[in-house]
């Protein structure tokens, strides 16, 4: 009898590794993502982050709670408390209400924004060397504003009036176009703010936009993004330049644009450094787009509506939608 005791406790022992291995969805890492709408750029900017942390962690180290908030910032605070209460390892926020909803929802659970143009301006806080500290840190979809402001003159020298078209939800939005005001006042261009409080009346706007001015100018705005065909058929033959490449996909003449992948991607990337326990979030600054990774892009059939000499664009480096 006691000889089966002891082969039936050195069974035991040798069996424990198997009972082990099998608590490895245990030691999974779990991330939430709440995105607050879906169209091209944000949802490019997801699915970076997404591939980054699978190339770098293995898919099978890392489950992701994907959340779509239907352009609502109400349903962003339902998405974060719901993965607040689930006690995942990390949020990421992708657009700037998710992001002000993760940061009210939780102080402890670090969090990473992507597709926010200024941090300052969607949190409400003074950042200082791109560091915000706490349990926040992420990426900026900041493309160089300037340069879209010369973009304006460069493509449509007689303008004299440009129409800033945005969504009055997006602080965001109303910085960028704060700035290019300032941009075209100095090129002595008269601007008018035409700011519109969501999809339902982003057509008598687009349309009240386009008959005062010579040039639309939309910055990076997801409510916008997300209406573009209705934009473009609001706006008739006026010209609109924009601030990301799926707005000029979509009613526009010409951008300079970031890669909302790679934006996603760098974002992950810094994910993987607080999962690893090689960097701390509240040490981790801000990550900016460098102007030479923008591209300058057009929209053939719209160019060719006005006339742009598409071969003298390729000539300066822009690049076709599409290809």
């Amino acid at each position: 009898m006691k000889m089966k005791k002891i082969i039936a406790i050195l069974l035991v022992v040798l069996m424990l590794p198997v009972f082990a291995s099998c608590q490895s969805d245990d030691d999974k890492y779990t991330i939430g993502i709440c995105q607050l709408v879906q169209h091209p750029a944000l949802d490019a900017a997801t699915q970076g982050f997404i591939d980054a942390i699978n190339e770098e962690m293995g898919e099978e180290n890392v489950s992701f709670l994907k959340e779509n908030a239907s352009n609502d910032s109400s349903v962003c605070t339902t998405i974060v408390n719901n993965f607040v209460s689930k006690k995942v390892d990390l949020i990421m926020a992708n657009a700037t209400p998710a992001l002000q909803a993760a940061v009210n929802g939780t102080a402890d659970i670090p969090i990473l924004g992507t597709s926010v143009t200024a941090y300052s301006v969607a949190l409400g806080i003074d950042v200082k060397d791109n560091l915000i500290g706490e349990n926040i840190s992420g990426t900026s979809d900041l493309a160089p504003l300037d340069l879209q402001a010369n973009m304006i003159t460069d493509l449509f020298p007689a303008t004299q009036k440009v129409a800033l078209l945005f969504c009055n939800g997006e602080p965001n939005s109303k910085y960028q176009v704060t700035e290019i005001a300032k941009l075209l006042k100095a090129k002595n261009i008269e601007t008018k703010e035409f700011g519109f409080t969501d999809s339902n009346d982003v057509s008598a706007v687009s349309a009240a936009a386009a008959a005062w001015a010579d040039v639309i100018y939309v910055p990076t705005d997801n409510t916008a993004a997300s209406c573009t065909e209705t934009i473009n058929g609001a706006i008739g033959n006026k010209p609109l330049i924009a601030g990301e490449e799926g707005i000029c996909s979509g009613c526009g003449v010409a951008t300079l644009t970031i890669d909302y992948y790679d934006l996603g991607y760098t974002t992950g990337l810094m994910a993987v450094k607080i999962l690893k326990g090689e960097a701390k979030i509240s040490e981790m600054k801000i990550e900016f787009v460098p102007a030479e990774k923008c591209t300058y892009k057009y929209n053939a059939e719209k160019c060719k509506a006005f006339n742009i000499d598409t071969a003298a664009l390729d000539a300066k480096g822009y690049k076709k939608i599409g290809e």
